[in-house]
């Protein structure tokens, strides 16, 4: 029997923390969708978007914290640190570090990954870039009067 632990987290640091996406690619079914907040994509988008984060972030380094397995679902607890050197989402080189957290749970079955779902908070990567403020946004306060009507 074979450890569907070690090689989904094998072939999946490979692709995104390495580059090397043909490790992934073999072990993905013909029908796998990769799931997230902006929809689903097939393995040929998951691998373009592997080798952007690539592309926008030199010395880019993923780590994977933590990864269990339950029945048929990998689920990987994941960090990613780089150096925003290239554009990416539409976001200009801004030279600073940028880490970011999330979850991905890879469906897997016949020795074969089937399905992945994954969650991360893209403001946490833009708040790395110095992009936006996350912080509470307070409206400026109006001066109370200090003159008896």
């Amino acid at each position: 029997m074979t450890n569907m632990l070690e090689r989904v987290t094998e072939a999946w640091t490979k692709a995104w923390g390495e580059g090397d996406t043909a490790a992934f690619e073999k072990l993905v079914s013909a029908d796998y969708v990769r799931h997230s907040k902006t929809g689903e994509e097939g393995l040929a988008e998951v691998v373009r978007q592997i080798e952007a984060s690539h592309r926008a972030f030199s010395s880019f380094q993923m780590k994977v914290l933590r990864a269990i397995e339950d029945d048929n679902l990998v689920a990987i607890y994941w960090e990613s640190t780089g150096t925003h050197t290239g554009e990416f989402m539409d976001v200009p080189p801004t030279g600073r570090t940028v880490t970011v957290r999330g979850a991905s749970f890879v469906d897997h079955c016949d020795g074969l990954i089937t399905g992945e779902s994954v969650v991360w908070d893209p403001r946490e990567m833009l708040s790395s870039m110095s992009i936006w403020h996350l912080g509470e946004q307070r409206s400026p306060r109006r001066k109370e009067s200090t003159h008896a009507h």
